[in-house]
């Protein structure tokens, strides 16, 4: 078995951040609140997925495409999951840079995506409905910065215990993506109030700068509070758990003739 090459990766990480940011965000942006005309009721009736749909989008994307590129990258779609796992020492240092930049950037062309594909209904303004994140009067439930980061850097660190855990050889075989992908929903049904779920540098990048509305400005701290739970959970999981496997990188593994040929 042997890790596939830089280039491989790197698509790999942006193609499964694209769909974590279109197919999350996208949820929320085009189907969280949908209202159907009724002519029994005579105005509109709210059919919807609402937040625990927008939950559900989240998991079931990270879900789908750990499967499907999980065996190339190893499925980080995330700036504090590749900076956790590093921390954890399974992840070399020396690809943290690329990696984080392929994920931004696949992000980004999501939020592009969504952006464009928003602006097809006349009349729609971007500015504050582009499923960005905040806090304050950005907080869906008026939450305050302290009681954002909180919870960012608590849920970022669980999300980094759950992947360290489901990752391990001793696991279930197989079943990392749905230990993963359901973290991450539980993680949205509890913040989505708070500030409309980051865990995620790179998904609050891809659409805040589309958003505005004050979301550039408060963009730091989706980077900050993730990063810093993220590199809470990668230094003590070991300590916790008493497993130490910091010698197991968490990248992709393929079979030498499955690669494709450089010449």
């Amino acid at each position: 078995m042997r890790t596939p090459a830089l280039s491989s990766r790197l698509g790999a990480e942006a193609l499964g951040t694209f769909w974590l940011v279109f197919a999350g965000c996208g949820s929320g942006i085009f189907s969280a609140k949908y209202l159907a005309p009724s002519v029994v009721a005579g105005q509109g009736v709210q059919v919807g997925i609402g937040f625990l749909g927008v939950a559900l989008a989240f998991g079931l994307s990270v879900l789908t495409m750990a499967y499907a590129v999980g065996h190339v990258s190893g499925a980080h779609f995330n700036p504090a999951v590749t900076i956790g796992v590093a921390v954890a020492r399974r992840f070399p240092w020396t690809d943290v840079p690329a990696y984080v930049g392929s994920q931004v950037g696949g992000g980004l062309l999501a939020g592009l995506a969504l952006w464009g594909i928003a602006r097809g209904v006349p009349g729609f303004d971007a500015t504050g409905h582009l499923a960005a994140n905040g806090y304050g009067e950005h907080s869906p439930g008026g939450y305050t910065l302290v009681a954002v980061l909180c919870a960012e850097a608590i849920l970022t660190a669980f999300f980094l215990y759950v992947i360290l855990g489901a990752t391990d050889d001793r696991a279930p075989t197989g079943f990392a993506p749905i230990a993963i992908g359901l973290a991450l929903t539980l993680i949205h049904l509890i913040s989505i109030p708070i500030s409309n779920t980051s865990v995620n540098p790179a998904r609050s990048t891809a659409v805040a700068f589309f958003n505005g509305n004050g979301a550039p400005a408060q963009l730091w701290a989706f980077w900050v509070a993730p990063l810093v739970g993220a590199a809470i959970a990668g230094a003590t999981y070991h300590l916790v758990t008493g497993i130490d496997r910091r010698d197991e990188d968490i990248t992709g593994v393929v079979d030498p003739e499955d690669l494709r040929p450089t010449s």
